[in-house]
């Protein structure tokens, strides 16, 4: 009758009679943790310790990937809702904003925009044209933004709690290469849908002989790949990249330094928790949000118009690339052009981040019981 495999661990002995249970008996418990099957489907029982610790290594590796996975994947579903919501309200500065950037606008000020678009097609027309690429955005570009900046300041913190040190001892530069690699990734994902954006934005200014009449984001991307090919979707990526890459590392990294010195001076009660830390956090963002939309708006306005340029049937396009844009912008309309519709976009990005931002650390809060910021 075969001996069960402990059994035949422990009892086993050496060839000259001499037995050495108690040496067994720890292989068979390090076996017994980590089991080895043979060919047959037997356990084997020659499986070691240090096979064990390889196996429950690669397992651990395994769990810790999935948990930082999903970790990531949460982050960034919260800052598309979050963004959602932003974008709601802030939309149509948006829409005022690419209709001041873009050629032939007959909007001298903000304020003119907003009345001229307001009267001439309404609000769901007019000021919320292109909302549905607005939401799209989110998912594609915002989620990335802040989801991975989140994700990214976290890491860097529990790295320092491992260490031994202040978690929050983080320089502002690598907060801010933080918020650029972020702002760099979702800029890129995102640009169909920041295309698609600019083109419904602006297709109500346009003569009517030369309107695109998108009936929706689908309907504009999918007509934007059959008429003028896939590349066309990523028109204008170098500005939008770069764009997003120094609104974001400003938006996030300032925002994040600012909020910690903030909540040291004691100004906004205990650790910065007056009301619910929402008044320090809505300075903190409108601070950066003046600071990001200063050095982001030359690359906004030359993203707006590279994106809603059109093809001719020849395939030749006003601007042959992102520095023949800036070229043709100065030196057609004057240095200060390329700070056209900064009053909208300011006022857009200033409460679209503030909003989306508390909504983010919120929410966060809420589901994780940690800060996002």
């Amino acid at each position: 009758m075969r001996r069960s495999r402990s059994q035949s661990l422990l009892f086993r002995g050496d060839s000259d009679g001499n037995d050495h249970s108690n040496h067994n008996f720890t292989t068979s418990s390090s076996a017994e943790s980590c089991p080895l099957l043979s060919d047959d489907g037997a356990a084997s029982s020659t499986v070691t310790t240090a096979s064990c610790k390889s196996s429950n290594k690669k397992t651990m590796v395994a769990i810790t990937a999935t948990s930082a996975l999903t970790a990531l994947l949460l982050k960034m579903a919260i800052a598309a809702f979050s963004g959602m919501g932003a974008a709601t309200v802030c939309h149509p500065l948006d829409v005022i904003r690419v209709q001041m950037q873009t050629e032939n606008s007959p909007y001298a000020d903000f304020t003119s925009a907003a009345k001229g678009i307001y009267q001439k097609d309404g609000l769901r027309d007019g000021l919320f044209a292109g909302i549905s690429a607005a939401y799209l955005r989110q998912w594609l570009y915002g989620s990335c933004r802040i989801g991975i900046y989140a994700y990214l300041l976290e890491a860097a913190q529990n790295d320092n709690l491992a260490k031994g040190l202040d978690k929050n001892d983080i320089s502002l530069k690598t907060k801010m290469l933080m918020g650029l690699t972020s702002g760099g990734i979702g800029s890129f994902v995102g640009t169909p849908s920041e295309l698609a954006l600019v083109r419904m934005s602006n297709d109500k200014k346009l003569p009517l002989d030369q309107r695109r009449n998108y009936r929706g984001v689908g309907n504009c991307i999918s007509r934007i790949a059959t008429e003028e090919g896939l590349p066309a979707l990523f028109r204008g990526a170098p500005a939008t990249v770069l764009r997003a890459c120094l609104l974001s590392a400003c938006a996030m990294g300032i925002t994040s330094e600012i909020k910690l010195r903030l909540s040291r001076s004691g100004l906004f009660g205990p650790e910065g928790k007056l009301w619910g830390g929402v008044p320090l956090l809505f300075l903190a963002t409108l601070v950066s949000s003046l600071a990001a939309n200063t050095v982001a708006n030359p690359f906004d306005v030359v993203k707006s118009r590279m994106q809603n340029m059109k093809v001719e049937k020849d395939g030749s396009t006003q601007y042959k690339s992102m520095v023949d844009c800036f070229a043709q912008t100065v030196g057609n309309e004057g240095f200060l052009k390329l700070w056209s519709g900064f009053v909208p976009a300011f006022l857009k990005l200033a409460p679209y981040t503030v909003i989306s931002l508390i909504l983010t650390d919120k929410i966060t809060k809420l589901v994780t019981g940690k800060e996002a910021l």
